[in-house]
């Protein structure tokens, strides 16, 4: 009896102490996914729900799967390395291919930039401020945050933002949908190759996995310095944060299915979703949707211009993290003040084409992803580098797999856009 409390009270202390060891180590993968879930992935789930009702649910599932191996792999390759993507790349394959695959990057993330701050105009808009006040100051707190702040202290405020994202949930309650049919959508799903909903797919794809996340992602696995021994929670962060994402669109995706779909209503950006909502579930659900753009927007308006920083300044050498001063990493610094400042400053340019501008950065998005899923592959699968800790022959070949898919996706929207 004294030897079963004795197990009893170990096996308590090791739960508690796991649980302690997972909180602490959260952060760089539940971050990094529900950043995607910003303006223009809002924008995008609302159009999928409004356009075609349920008819896409299906997708998020295979998406989901996709992103989780995605994710694993850069985490992975930052914890064992202790080095960021861009710097892996760099070392590999050389400065010259580095340099080109930065100045890609560098233009998709500007043109997400300024979607973000375009976001925040729009889901301010909805409460009544004009955006000559809530760009400005948006971009001042976002910037003031992280030079001003640790990565400890700017790792919780974006924990704090992911927390938000509840307010998507909430609405798609409000709309008391019919689950049996929702759950029928996912057991049964209704394939089209209709060129319409063809485009839409890829959207939702492109819109999840996207070329910063990888970037962002291995840095701020290497800057939070997880160990090898601890990774096993790192891996599960990295699942969370794929399966929280995919809720939320799930539920963003069914508001617009339940209320604009079945009324016939047109939208075209996620504003547009948030003022529909009054007259079909109340003004509480377009106050929701809103704020959830404004928060997802902030949100990414902090972590596209990082990201974009972490892989110029790591592929060029530069040091590079939030917890370095601004004498320590003055480049790191001053490529993340200019995309923040240089983005916020076009939006409040009067008459901007913002539309445009959000389509070639998709395009741009589409033509470095295939690049960036294959250069992780060669580099997660070079012994000399990750030791014992490369891919297995099934992770190989959901790996490839989903490179392959998303090449063929890509040029699909390449094609399908020229």
């Amino acid at each position: 009896m004294t030897n079963y409390i004795k197990w009893v009270s170990s096996s308590k202390r090791s739960l508690w102490r796991t649980i302690g060891l997972f909180f602490i180590l959260m952060g760089p993968g539940i971050i990094t996914s529900n950043v995607d879930n910003d303006a223009g992935g809002i924008t995008t789930y609302s159009l999928a729900g409004a356009e075609f009702g349920l008819k896409l649910i299906w997708s998020l599932i295979p998406i989901m799967i996709a992103l989780i191996v995605v994710q694993e792999m850069g985490a992975r390759m930052g914890v064992v390395t202790g080095k960021g993507l861009s710097d892996l790349i760099r070392e590999k394959f050389g400065a010259k291919i580095t340099f080109y695959l930065m100045i890609g990057v560098f233009l998709t993330n500007m043109g997400n930039v300024l979607s973000e701050f375009a976001g925040v105009a729009a889901g301010m808009e909805v409460f009544g401020v004009n955006k000559f006040i809530s760009v400005p100051v948006s971009a001042f707190l976002v910037w003031w945050m992280v030079v001003k702040g640790t990565y400890k202290s700017v790792e919780k405020a974006f924990l704090v933002a992911c927390v938000f994202y509840i307010s998507y949930v909430i609405t798609g309650i409000i709309v008391k949908p019919d689950w049996g049919y929702v759950l029928e959508q996912f057991v049964h799903p209704q394939l089209s190759f209709q060129p319409s909903e063809t485009t839409m797919l890829i959207g939702v794809v492109g819109t999840t996995i996207a070329p910063w996340m990888q970037f962002y992602l291995q840095a701020s696995i290497v800057e939070k310095g997880i160990k090898i021994e601890d990774y096993k929670f790192a891996r599960f962060d990295v699942v969370m944060g794929a399966v929280m994402v995919h809720i939320v669109a799930f539920f963003i995706i069914l508001v617009c299915a339940e209320t604009l779909f079945k009324h016939g209503v047109r939208i075209e950006t996620a504003k547009d979703a948030a003022l529909s909502l009054a007259p079909l579930a109340g003004k509480y659900c377009t106050y929701l949707f809103a704020f959830g753009l404004v928060n997802a927007s902030l949100f990414a308006a902090s972590i596209l211009p990082l990201s974009t920083a972490y892989l110029i300044c790591e592929g060029l050498g530069w040091e590079a993290g939030i917890d370095k001063k601004f004498a320590e990493a003055p480049q790191f610094y001053g490529f993340y003040s200019l995309i923040i400042f240089l983005g916020a400053g076009i939006i409040l340019y009067p008459n901007l084409p913002l539309i445009p501008i959000m389509y070639f950065s998709q395009v741009l998005n589409g033509m470095v992803l295939p690049f960036i899923l294959i250069f992780m592959l060669f580099l997660i699968n070079d012994k000399k580098l990750m030791m014992n800790h490369t891919n297995g022959p099934v992770f190989n070949v959901i790996a490839w797999v989903t490179s392959i898919v998303m090449i063929a996706l890509t040029l699909l929207l390449i094609i399908r856009m020229l």
